[in-house]
């Protein structure tokens, strides 16, 4: 059996009476994509922040790569190959795509902040930085600022900066988010490539990007896995076209 690469067990967190996971099993398997869906406010965003080490759970485990990461801050699950994007844009809109890729690495290498600019001369890490951005169509964008970027731009360069750390797994949280149809068509080829270098664990609301991307697929209601399976099994399952599919997914 394929030893998976992400293992939740049992993961739950809670404010106040609030029970925002509960008891949540997942695994993300080798070269997969693996689409979380649900409706707002189902829990997504607080699952993915306690995978990526900025929450802490109040009970459950978190393995990836076969270690027990629970504990490690959210560096340490960088280092080790945990690569994540934000459903809001986490670039700096002042800096270059280039600066903001080598400060991605820089960051994962912890490096002081203050030698920034010594780090832009190294060119072991500015080849790295640029290789990135070329893999994702930023090649040609090096020296323009984020803030003058699309917002397709944005998003891809929020990968590059993911993709410089070699990743042995991506976080990806809504990367389709505020994108036309030519840009989410755009971005699922660019994730359809990335999937052969690492797993995706992908949080997404647009239905026609996961159910053409995803190898299987959770669905999130209420804090809990409500189902998860193929593509098939879940665009059939009465439960969560209840709760969350409706009529839509007859048409995708």
């Amino acid at each position: 059996m394929t030893e998976p690469v992400l293992e939740i067990r049992k993961l739950s967190k809670s404010f106040g009476a609030l029970r925002a996971s509960r008891d949540i099993n997942l695994t993300l398997l080798p070269g997969e994509i693996h689409a979380l869906i649900g409706p707002n406010g189902a829990g997504k965003s607080t699952l993915i922040k306690q995978i990526a080490g900025n929450m802490a759970p109040d009970a459950g485990e978190i393995r990836f790569l076969g270690r027990d990461v629970t504990a490690l801050d959210t560096v340490g699950r960088a280092r080790m190959g945990l690569g994540r994007s934000f459903q809001i844009s986490s670039v700096i809109a002042e800096f270059t795509v280039l600066q903001n890729v080598v400060l991605a690495l820089q960051g994962a290498r912890g490096t002081s902040y203050h030698l920034f600019r010594a780090v832009l001369k190294d060119r072991e890490m500015t080849a790295t930085a640029r290789a990135a951005a070329g893999r994702v169509g930023l090649d040609d964008r090096l020296a323009v600022r984020a803030q003058d970027l699309s917002h397709g731009e944005r998003r891809k360069l929020e990968i590059a900066m993911a993709l410089a750390l070699a990743p042995r797994a991506f976080l990806l949280d809504e990367p389709m988010a505020g994108m036309g149809a030519e840009g989410a068509a755009e971005m699922t080829r660019l994730l359809d490539r990335l999937r052969h270098e690492a797993p995706i664990l992908l949080v997404e609301h647009d239905m026609d990007a996961v159910f053409s991307l995803a190898d299987r697929i959770s669905v999130l209601d209420y804090g809990e896995i409500i189902a998860s399976g193929t593509v098939e099994e879940i665009r059939a399952d009465p439960v969560v076209r209840r709760a969350y599919l409706g009529d839509d997914a007859e048409a995708i």
